[in-house]
């Protein structure tokens, strides 16, 4: 009775393509692509029109099946005729899903385009696509991409759909100004107590912008000290 469980097990154990590239230890890895580079048939083709992107800071990388083109890896430029460029050669090659690294915020560019071009983009952690250790360059780095992706190697990162992130960016927009405003509040205090002005700190001010706010506050500062604030001349009260 225990020895069906322990038999699942080990057909488990046997197929490492049933895992994660970042799930497999180090002799996996090895055994894994000695079987990529041997194209052995016991690995199972997940994704056959896959293609994996290299994001630089000033080009980036493409690489497609041999089979696909006659130049199956180019480099292209950071900005958007480029990155246009880059998605029509991908349809052109019959690319439907594209892998990349999550490299700073150059990806974000090539996300967006790749999206709008109806292909599905595979956002991948670099942590996740570890290569054994060895010389590499920026065309090796892309055909590694390519080749995790079309074996189902890698684990796609979420991301929320358009609106959703449009939402977001104003939120967060939001977010940043109402907290630069509370800093340029609480500064404009501070400078009114190194002139010595006083401040009613206990009168319940009604919750209105910030604009008003300090308004109310230079106005109670007024009438509470009139004496130290600055006179022109023939001032009267």
């Amino acid at each position: 009775m225990k020895s069906k469980p322990e038999e699942k097990n080990k057909g488990a154990t046997n197929h490492p393509t049933q895992h994660h590239w970042h799930e497999m230890n180090r002799k996996e890895r090895r055994e894994t692509m000695r079987k990529m580079q041997s194209e052995d048939l016991s690995l199972e083709v997940i994704h056959p029109d896959a293609a994996g992107i290299d994001i630089g800071n000033e080009s980036h990388y493409a690489a497609v099946p041999p089979s696909r083109d006659s130049q199956s890896v180019r480099e292209f430029g950071c900005t958007t005729a480029e990155l246009k460029a880059m998605a029509a050669w991908l349809k052109q090659c019959r690319i439907r899903t594209v892998a990349m690294q999550s490299t700073g915020v150059y990806w974000v560019a090539v996300y967006d385009i790749l999206e709008q071009a109806g292909l599905e983009v595979y956002l991948v952690n670099a942590r996740d696509t570890k290569n054994l250790p060895g010389r590499k360059s920026d065309v090796q780095e892309s055909q590694w991409l390519m080749k995790l992706h079309t074996y189902g190697l890698l684990r796609n990162s979420f991301r929320p759909s358009q609106e959703i992130r449009v939402m977001r960016t104003y939120w967060r927009q939001r977010n940043d100004l109402v907290q630069s405003a509370g800093r340029h509040i609480l500064r404009m205090q501070k400078a009114l107590t190194q002139m010595k002005c006083a401040v009613v700190t206990n009168v319940e001010l009604p919750r209105q912008s910030p604009a008003n706010t300090i308004f109310l506050i230079l106005n109670f500062t007024f009438f509470a000290a009139p004496e130290r604030l600055p006179r022109p001349v023939g001032f009267r009260l």
